[in-house]
């Protein structure tokens, strides 16, 4: 007999969970204005909010908490740190910050300016909110098929170069800072980037003098597609992967939280002193010296090892097939959801699971709330009120994706809990039909308002 699948580790410690009644869950959701992130966690049953910061850290990093060094400035924690970017990542400057926004903050603090036109392959939220904060454009350049959630090209997050120079062109490179890729893409449904993409937008990028930019929270988790769905790449490391990545950005930032398995922390690196040096007095403004910039000498241990943890094909594997396991139980059933199988969640197709709900009624939103009422699972909307509005018209944005996503956090369920949110989301597909309207905005901040948006049931 074949032996099956099992995870890389074992379980040292648990935590309980509470479970909830359907009446309890529709009042809590009613007193949070329908949106999850109002939520208690105690109200939610298996959260998959996110995958950020919400991991489980491994007897190692737990260990490297205890040798964390508190100075002030020059601790040995922040030479840790830095150790593992340079030996893993290959950056040569880097500066610590709180996560990742704090380092988009620093970043693009020291490079955006009003006017600025700033192309990639789907900014995530907080990397649109900072340009467009700036008085910037974002601008999409993602290849067409990651649009079409049925097709299963292998590297979905791919810059299309034809689109990127078309906006180079268009715009000057004197008006783009630099262009940002983001490894998986996220807002696309946690889509890889291949090598050579990689390779292909940094020629382009040099051709024009325009640096480039890698948004790295899962850059462990692109490295493990290019090993396993690109030529040439099989019988490479994780690590050398990485090391290959790295060579064609000039510059990066992270949240430490997703790929380096830790609870709080990030970080900008790159390879020009002249911008670390210029970064360097916004960190201490926004963030903290240099030597710690938001962090704590115990956290950028426990950063260090993690980023070790994660480049190793092992648990990358485990990590990745159990988002493929809850993903194939919904496609076996027929849900519609973003194929091929993300990095570190499960992506639904809102507007084909719920056609009846109008787009003005925000449908990925009705279908998390639905979920949760139905067991208790919370996942997020990645849609139009994510998008937030046009900064010039104030109207509605409304993506070509509508998704809800079941970010699953590292090492924290078992396939159990899978089982679970599977048969939840089954339910609700069989009544589907019956769900027919949705949701309206009674209060929304100006940027950024999924986090606090308030909501009214129609």
């Amino acid at each position: 007999m074949e032996l099956p699948f099992a995870e890389n580790y074992k379980i040292k410690m648990v935590e309980t969970i509470k479970r909830s009644t359907r009446e309890e869950r529709e009042q809590w959701i009613k007193d949070a204005k329908y949106n999850l992130f109002n939520l208690k966690s105690n109200q939610v049953f298996i959260d998959l909010l996110t995958d950020s910061g919400t991991g489980a850290m491994s007897d190692k990093q737990w260990s490297e908490l205890m040798l964390g060094d508190e100075s002030y400035a020059g601790a040995s924690s922040y030479y840790k740190m830095k150790d593992a970017i340079t030996n893993i990542l290959g950056f040569e400057y880097f500066l610590p910050t709180h996560q990742g926004r704090a380092a988009e903050n620093v970043l693009f603090s020291t490079l955006v300016k009003q006017g600025d036109i700033v192309p990639g392959n789907s900014h995530f939220d907080t990397t649109k909110g900072h340009i467009e904060f700036r008085k910037a454009t974002a601008i999409d350049c993602t290849i067409n098929e990651a649009f079409d959630t049925e097709n299963t090209h292998p590297f979905k997050g791919n810059v299309d170069l034809n689109k990127l120079e078309k906006v180079i062109n268009e715009h000057g490179a004197d008006k783009i800072p630099f262009i940002i890729i983001t490894v998986t893409n996220n807002t696309a449904g946690g889509q890889p980037v291949s090598m050579q993409n990689l390779r292909d937008v940094k020629k382009l990028a040099d051709k024009y003098t325009i640096p480039v930019l890698y948004d790295s929270a899962r850059f462990a988790e692109n490295a493990y597609f290019i090993k396993t769905r690109e030529t040439g790449y099989a019988d490479k490391s994780i690590k050398e992967i990485v090391r290959e990545m790295y060579t064609y950005a000039d510059m990066m930032t992270m949240s430490s939280k997703k790929d380096a398995i830790v609870n709080m922390g990030g970080f900008i690196a790159m390879k020009d002193k002249t911008l670390f040096e210029k970064a360097s007095m916004f960190n201490i403004v926004f963030e903290g010296f240099i030597t710690y910039g938001g962090m704590s000498g115990r956290d950028m241990n426990a950063l260090a090892q993690g980023l070790k943890e994660a480049t190793e094909f092992e648990y990358l594997e485990t990590r990745i097939k159990q988002v493929e396991y809850l993903g194939k139980q919904l496609i076996d059933y027929g849900i519609p959801v973003q194929h091929p199988i993300g990095g570190h969640a499960v992506f639904i197709n809102a507007l084909k699971f719920l056609p009846n709900v109008p787009r003005n009624e925000f449908p990925a939103q009705t279908l998390a709330i639905e979920l949760y009422k139905e067991a208790g699972v919370r996942g997020v909307e990645i849609g139009a009120i994510m998008a937030d509005r046009d900064p010039v018209t104030r109207e509605n944005r409304y993506p070509d994706l509508e998704l809800v996503r079941l970010a699953i956090p590292r090492r924290t369920y078992t396939n159990n809990h899978m089982d679970y949110v599977a048969a939840a989301l089954i339910n609700v597909f069989d009544r589907r039909n019956a769900i027919k309207s949705g949701y309206k905005i009674i209060k929304e901040a100006e940027v950024l308002r999924h986090f606090t948006v308030e909501l009214e049931q129609l």
